[in-house]
């Protein structure tokens, strides 16, 4: 049965929980760090500004609101953050259930099933920021993404990581094997990452589609750290992305705990 704890010490155990992953990521920063910066550089320089000079010659100026690199550069710190949570929500995640056994560990001590899946998320949100701060690292080098408000973004990708992983780690907690994290890539996290909207606008796709990106995080994720970067956004509407990130995120997260839970404590 699980384990009922008070406010403060699920917050407690959920530190205790990111100290472990902290603890073992320690030892591979440094590999994790440096392919969080190349990756998102080269999109910038391939597809931003190699392709982008084509856009921008167009009418493609006009379609996203300004220059296409600083349309896209915002973008990939939202989707920089739900590749890598989407990666920690499933064999690292399974890892910790099934190969290694970490969180039966965990759950042997005064750890209880909340405190686990609330320091997933909180994990997932350190990462996803540290992955977002070496894109902002990246955007500053060039002038049309160099913006102050890359400050706000990179905790705005956070949430975003945490709203898009958080449903992969509840998944992963009902699984006993791994072999359905290919489908899952292939047909959920890939297909986000070409249609979010970080590579062009939402409204260039049909009706159909956009109403997909309407429900799910990264469009939310895209928007607002474009808004608060490179494109101008109303209040109201960063308001509205930031409520929708957190109801994914905090609701995700209760039913990874209640999975967690059911695995944890049969």
């Amino acid at each position: 049965m699980s384990r009922p704890s008070e406010t403060a010490a699920v917050w407690t155990g959920a530190i205790r929980n990111v100290e472990w992953h902290w603890a073992f990521y320690r030892r591979v920063w440094k590999a994790n760090l440096l392919s969080s910066f190349v990756q998102p550089m080269l999109y910038l320089l391939a597809i931003g500004i190699g392709v982008g000079t084509l856009v921008d010659d167009g009418d493609g100026a006009a379609t996203v609101g300004g220059s296409y690199l600083a349309f896209l550069g915002p973008g990939l710190l939202a989707t920089t953050a739900m590749m890598l949570a989407a990666n920690e929500s499933l064999w690292s995640l399974m890892n910790s259930f099934t190969w290694s056994r970490s969180f039966h560990a965990g759950a042997a001590t005064r750890l209880g099933a909340t405190d686990l899946a609330l320091g997933q998320a909180l994990w997932i949100g350190l990462r996803a920021a540290m992955a977002a701060g070496t894109v902002a690292v990246a955007l500053a080098a060039f002038p049309d993404t160099r913006d102050p408000g890359l400050i706000l973004a990179v905790p705005a990708a956070a949430l975003c990581g945490i709203a898009c992983g958080m449903p992969i780690s509840a998944w992963t907690a009902t699984r006993t094997l791994d072999t359905s994290f290919s489908a899952i890539q292939r047909f959920v996290v890939v297909p986000l990452f070409l249609f979010g909207g970080a590579f062009y606008p939402l409204s260039q796709l049909p009706v159909g589609l956009q109403a997909i990106g309407w429900v799910t995080p990264l469009w939310h994720g895209v928007e607002l750290a474009r808004g608060v970067t490179t494109m101008p956004i109303s209040v109201a509407a960063a308001l509205g992305h930031l409520a929708v990130l957190a109801i994914w995120a905090g609701g995700s997260t209760m039913v990874a705990a209640r999975y967690f839970n059911r695995r944890l404590y049969p």
